[in-house]
């Protein structure tokens, strides 16, 4: 099933990613999470130091980030087989949205705003998982719908989804520092209600949304899931077979 007998083509390459429905799904739900992840990662320092008031704090980021991907990503294996990856990763998107409420309405409440940063980073790594596992899976889909196997072309496209949104994150940063009013010589004291108010806007309310329009995608478009994944592969198993009989 594995077994590619020739090499493919660039026209054959475009086919492996825009005839596979699954993928092309995906691609969106996850390209909204990535962008709205690193648009709110990128702006943390920026609330803590100006938000916050509390910049020598924001030590505990960094922990919480490594602490939550040691314990969350044990965890998986147990919740997508039991649960399904399906809402494993919409549980992950519900999590973080429920910590930009908080984020937004913490003020200056330390105890507060790290909760909202542990509701934040515990489930990144049950959101990648998932969305990893499933392009995964999207191979022998692919395979089985267009006739075509390209495990390059299509785990590529995870990685390449994360570039993009890095690649934006820098400039994502510099804009909501600037509208914010929280660059050149701001400091806390200088900061209006009105500056928070927008920083709240792009750097939580925004993203949220985002991943609320992922979560959206996610559920109701794609369907390349455990018990699907195997019905696929028992399908292209038995297509192969066929073949080989008939040559």
């Amino acid at each position: 099933m594995r077994q590619q007998n020739k090499k493919v083509s660039f026209k054959e390459v475009f086919i492996v990613i825009t005839k596979n429905d699954q993928l092309m799904w995906l691609a969106l739900a996850y390209i909204a999470y990535a962008i709205a992840n690193v648009a709110t990662t990128g702006v943390l320092l920026l609330f803590y130091k100006f938000v916050l008031g509390r910049v020598g704090e924001f030590w505990f980021v960094g922990l919480i980030a490594t602490i939550t991907g040691l314990i969350a990503v044990p965890m998986f294996p147990f919740l997508a087989k039991t649960f399904s990856r399906r809402y494993v990763y919409l549980s992950g998107l519900i999590m973080n949205i429920l910590a930009y409420a908080i984020f937004m309405f913490a003020g200056q409440n330390l105890l507060m705003v790290q909760i909202a940063t542990v509701l934040f980073y515990f489930p990144q790594q049950w959101i990648f998982l998932s969305a990893l596992m499933t392009i995964t899976d999207s191979v022998e889909y692919g395979q089985l719908k267009n006739g075509i196997r390209n495990e390059a072309v299509t785990l590529s496209l995870r990685p390449l989804m994360d570039k993009i949104a890095g690649a934006l994150s820098n400039g994502i940063v510099g804009f909501i520092a600037v509208a914010a009013g929280m660059s050149g010589n701001a400091s806390v004291n200088t900061i209006t209600q009105h500056d928070i108010h927008t920083f709240n806007l792009f750097a939580f309310a925004l993203p949220g949304l985002l991943m609320t329009f992922s979560g959206i995608v996610f559920f109701w478009k794609v369907h390349l899931f455990e018990k699907e994944h195997a019905q696929v592969v028992t399908e292209l198993e038995s297509k192969l077979t066929i073949q080989q009989q008939e040559v």
